[in-house]
């Protein structure tokens, strides 16, 4: 039985002015994987993160995801066909409460439209109790529940990430794209988002993560690609990439 290729892209290009951030990367993510992205500061981690959700547009480059071509485009776009992302920094509607964040999310996913939504008819409304209720099972399927007629600005920094995490998980994604979600957490909180990220992946969902704690990243991931100066230098698994002479290179510099 063949695995099954979440998204495949090959020879990604893209430059700002006489800046090359991109120099022919190509990945691909196997359903249910957990696949990392990493490099040093500067590397082009998120340039490729925000080329993959449409941020910005590659120069050049193709995409499938499951299967078909995937042209990136708008962010709404890219949520519809099937991509969820967070960011660096955190993105919440900070006067909403947890649920109503995560309920945003959903709404990608709805059928009755602005007719529906004005005229509040029986569908709708009906639509919008189910879109309560899934909010509620993903608040607590990240361990937030507790929390969520709280306003988002009033949760803890580790819990806001989760309520991220649950806002991206309720539009439905083929493939969760997580940008530096440990950013600014501390050791218990990281451990946390850990079990958290394996608890998704169980569910068979897939995961593409850039993270700058390689620690986590060695003991998380089932592939990673590392970039230095916009081009790939390695990809395998952690033990490979590990032990990649460019890899220490480019970690530690010449002489380690």
């Amino acid at each position: 039985m063949s695995e099954q290729v979440i998204l495949k892209i090959a020879g990604v290009n893209k430059r700002f002015g006489g800046l090359q951030a991109l120099s022919d990367v190509s990945i691909k993510i196997l359903k249910g994987q957990i696949y990392g992205l990493i490099g040093p500061n500067g590397a082009g981690k998120t340039t490729f993160f925000n080329v993959i959700t449409g941020l910005y547009q590659a120069d050049t480059g193709t995409f499938e995801l499951d299967g078909k071509p995937y042209s990136p485009s708008a962010p709404h776009e890219v949520a519809k066909a099937g991509i969820a992302r967070t960011f660096q920094n955190i993105r919440l509607f900070g006067e909403m409460s947890a649920v109503e964040n995560v309920m945003v999310g959903r709404h990608v996913r709805t059928k009755q439209g602005v007719f529906g939504a004005v005229f509040h008819h029986k569908a709708a409304r009906e639509e919008e109790a189910a879109i309560r209720q899934r909010a509620m099972e993903l608040l607590d399927f990240v361990g937030i529940a507790k929390f969520a007629h709280r306003t988002a600005r009033h949760l803890s920094y580790g819990d806001q990430r989760r309520l991220e995490i649950a806002r991206a998980l309720a539009t439905d994604p083929q493939l969760l794209a997580l940008d530096e979600p440990a950013a600014g957490m501390n050791a218990t909180e990281k451990l946390a988002l850990r079990e958290l990220l394996v608890k998704i992946k169980a569910e068979g969902r897939t995961i593409l993560l850039i993270e700058h704690d390689v620690k986590l990243m060695m003991g998380l991931c089932d592939r990673l690609t590392v970039l230095d100066y916009g081009k790939p230098i390695a990809e395998g698994v952690p033990a490979e990439v590990q032990s990649n002479p460019a890899v220490i290179e480019a970690y530690l510099g010449g002489g380690h």
